[in-house]
């Protein structure tokens, strides 16, 4: 059953387009992440879906119940939907209890349930026993559990998150990543959530939208987005990818092709739309690449230690200009001649759209 289905959907702000003819569908109890970098279009899809933003052109429902657009405009408190914001939005001046109790309260349900509900909701975000501190006692991590119990008591039929993580160091995040997880897991809630990291988008999400300039480019699970990308943005965007010149030399082996790369053959993965011959673009990842014994020759030119590896970028000799990330735990410096094997690559569909090499790196 779909949760949410948006159409055609287009937000403009004077003359530009902040959203432009975005079609999506969610699924009843899905986990999906609108993922891009500032001003791609997320958070404006998000207000959208909230009820914050009228629709342009367009339309949006909530299963078969239409809520913007051919007309229509349900206002936000009529939408059943709760959101959490990456600043919390706890009000100080009150306990955690009447935070997560003060939309029931407002709803004009009776004391007993109210505490009931705000009980259950604490518990699920592990806070029980905190009902009597207020939000300037709890660290960030806790208010933002706060916050996703005023939503869960709300029992509201989606769950809006806007850079939920945004204000919390490294290691918070990774904690908040594995409650929203769990309470996912728990609730089965339909949830949209917006971010610009990939990394949260990943670990979280059942599907993820890769939006640039108003547009989603692509809709797919996380493993397929990362080793499957459609076209050129959303490969040099997720994983850190490179796209680089190649040429096919002959026709798909089932799900495999050889291709010729800085003057050396090599086997690289293809799908569907992919070219059978002649020139073509191939998207590389850090561990698409090893440094070895084999492949082609290449200059160290940039190196930053991140602890278990060393992430170089290597300029191939017979290709100026191109740098290719490569992750590996020897030592090399900088000037140093070494040769990068290809041990994995996805060849993209054909007409996918092709960029500077300036740009890709």
């Amino acid at each position: 059953m779909t949760a949410i289905s948006v159409r055609g959907a287009v937000k403009r702000f004077g003359d530009a387009a902040a959203v432009d003819d975005v079609t999506l569908d969610i699924a009843n109890g899905e986990f999906v992440a609108l993922l891009g970098a500032s001003g791609c279009g997320k958070t404006t899809l998000l207000r959208l879906i909230a009820g914050f933003e009228t629709l342009t052109g367009g339309a949006i429902r909530f299963g078969e119940r239409l809520v913007a657009g051919e007309g229509a405009h349900v206002p936000p408190e009529k939408r059943n939907v709760a959101i959490v914001f990456q600043s919390y939005a706890l009000w100080p001046h009150m306990t955690v209890a009447e935070n997560v109790g003060y939309a029931l309260r407002v709803r004009g349900l009776n004391k007993a349930d109210r505490d009931l509900k705000v009980g259950e909701a604490l518990d699920a975000v592990e806070l029980s026993g905190f009902e009597e501190r207020r939000p300037a006692d709890l660290s960030g991590g806790q208010r933002q559990r706060v916050a996703l119990a005023r939503c869960l008591a709300m029992n509201p039929d989606v769950i809006l998150l806007d850079e939920p993580l945004a204000n919390l160091d490294v290691h918070l995040r990774a904690s908040m990543e594995e409650t929203f997880r769990a309470f996912h897991e728990r609730t089965g809630a339909t949830m949209v959530y917006v971010t610009h990291d990939q990394a949260e988008a990943m670990a979280m999400a059942d599907r993820i939208a890769v939006m640039e300039k108003g547009r989603i480019l692509q809709v797919a699970d996380p493993a397929t987005l990362y080793a499957e990308p459609c076209e050129e943005r959303v490969a040099r965007f997720v994983g850190n990818g490179r796209v680089v010149d190649c040429t096919v030399l002959g026709p798909a082996e089932g799900a495999v092709s050889r291709v010729s790369l800085f003057g050396g053959g090599t086997l690289v993965r293809t799908g569907a739309g992919a070219p059978t011959s002649g020139a073509a673009r191939l998207a590389l990842k850090p561990e698409s690449l090893t440094i070895g014994d084999e492949g082609f020759s290449a200059k160290v030119r940039r190196a930053v230690f991140k602890g278990a590896h060393t992430l170089y970028e290597v300029e191939p000799e017979g290709a100026p200009g191109v740098l290719l990330p490569v992750a590996d735990a020897a030592r090399f410096g900088i000037g140093e001649v070494v040769r990068v094997a290809v041990k994995d690559g996805w060849l993209l569909p054909a007409g996918a759209g092709k960029a500077s090499f300036a740009e890709a790196a």
